[in-house]
C-alpha cells in the first residue's frame, strides 16, 4: 500500500437499516478482524474523515442529514455503500418513505452488495476506497489544488 500518503479516518452512519451491517462494520474494528491494521482511523466527526461509510437506505427523513455528513466532508472523499439496503433500498425498496440506495443522494464510489456484509468485504472496500483516495489526491494535485469537477475533469 504505497499509495498511502496519511491515515484514511472514516466516519459510519447508519441510514435505515435492520443493524445487521452496522454490527458486521463494528466487528472490522475488533481484534479479530483489525481493520486499523491498514492506518484506517474510525472518526465520530465528518468533518475530519476521508471515507464515509454508510450502510441502509436513504428514506425522507434521513435524505438532508446523509447530504450535511457529504458536504461537511473535506475533499477528496470517498463514499462507500454497505449492504443491499444502501446498494438499492433492498427490502425496504416499495416502502412509501424510501428513496433508495445512497447513490439517489450523494455519490457512491464503492458499492458492497450482500445481506449482512462480512467484515472481509468491508475490509476489502475499505482498501479499495484508500485507493480511490489516493487516485483522487494525485489528481487534485496535477489540477494545482483544484477539484476534478473545477479543472473540468469527470470523475
Amino acid at each position: 500500500m504505497a499509495f498511502i500518503e496519511k491515515s484514511p479516518w472514516i466516519f459510519h452512519f447508519d441510514g435505515s437499516s435492520c443493524n445487521g451491517c452496522d454490527i458486521e462494520v463494528l466487528a472490522c474494528l475488533t481484534p479479530m478482524y483489525d481493520v486499523e491494521r491498514f492506518g484506517v482511523i474510525n472518526t465520530g466527526n465528518p468533518k475530519h474523515s476521508d471515507i464515509f461509510l454508510i450502510t441502509g437506505s436513504i428514506n425522507n427523513q434521513n435524505k438532508p442529514v446523509v447530504e450535511a455528513i457529504y458536504n461537511q466532508m473535506g475533499d477528496p472523499k470517498v463514499v462507500i455503500a454497505i449492504g443491499t439496503c444502501a446498494t438499492s433500498g433492498h427490502f425496504f425498496a416499495e416502502c412509501y418513505n424510501i428513496l433508495g440506495g445512497v447513490d439517489t443522494t450523494i455519490p457512491v464510489d464503492v458499492y458492497i452488495p450482500g445481506c449482512a456484509v462480512r467484515p472481509e468485504a468491508i475490509i476489502d472496500s475499505v482498501v479499495q476506497a484508500m485507493a480511490i483516495l489516493g487516485e483522487k489526491r494525485k489528481k487534485r494535485k496535477t489540477n494545482g489544488g483544484a477539484l476534478p469537477a473545477e479543472a473540468g475533469i469527470k470523475t
